[in-house]
């Protein structure tokens, strides 16, 4: 088994492109699992089904299958062979995305799925995900909590949507993180867990420090 890192954060944190970054940087495999939860999504919604039903949920899950790229360097998602890599980020997916998390049998599904690519990556793999420090790999090498202050996160979201209203936007972030903490806790760091604040970095700086504390952690030489 190689290097795991783990990477939560809230929604808006950059924890996706900036852990994506670090793992190229390190020579490493990246995991998505949001994809993996986007593309489950995407399968309930492709069926006329309602995210907000479990049961319709759950007979979506039963016939599901996912692969993702785990190159850094590559980008896409496939549902049963069908490219979703576009599709799975539209904000019907988006908002979709919480009723699909909230049920038990999906989390215990992707989270075996997520270990079982964790444990065949060597050298190294960066996972990224809303709880990937405390439920998926509590025992990860390094375990990191990316975030940023609200007003960042905020006007970061806004310049990946520029179609979108910027306090429409704000006001996703927000209730996305209300919802998805009734799941799980990612907006403060468990024991053994470092925080990662980017709210003064660039995105450079934030991947920068984010393969420094890896390297420094996992005992990797520094780059000279």
């Amino acid at each position: 088994m190689g290097v795991i890192v783990a990477v939560d954060g809230p929604a808006g944190s950059g924890k996706s492109s900036v852990s994506r970054a670090a793992a190229s940087a390190l020579g490493f495999a990246f995991l998505d699992t949001g994809a993996a939860y986007r593309a489950l999504a995407w399968s309930v919604l492709e069926q006329g089904a309602d995210p907000e039903d479990p049961k319709a949920v759950e007979r979506a899950l039963a016939g599901f299958a996912v692969e993702i790229a785990d190159d850094p360097d590559e980008r896409w998602v496939r549902v049963a062979g069908t490219d979703v890599t576009d599709a799975i980020r539209t904000p019907g997916v988006t908002a979709a995305v919480s009723g699909v998390a909230r049920v038990p049998a999906v989390r215990l599904r992707l989270n075996d799925g997520f270990r079982a690519r964790l444990a065949a990556a060597d050298p190294g793999v960066v996972a990224e995900g809303r709880d990937i420090t405390t439920v998926v790999a509590p025992d990860a090498d390094v375990r990191v909590l990316l975030t940023a202050s609200p007003e960042v996160r905020a006007a970061r979201r806004a310049k990946e949507l520029p179609a979108e209203d910027r306090h429409d936007v704000a006001r996703s972030i927000a209730e996305r993180d209300a919802r998805d903490s009734r799941v799980v806790d990612f907006l403060e760091a468990a024991d053994g867990v470092t925080t990662l604040d980017s709210t003064d970095l660039d995105f450079d700086g934030t991947v920068a420090a984010l393969v420094a504390l890896v390297r420094e952690a996992a005992g990797l030489e520094p780059v000279s």
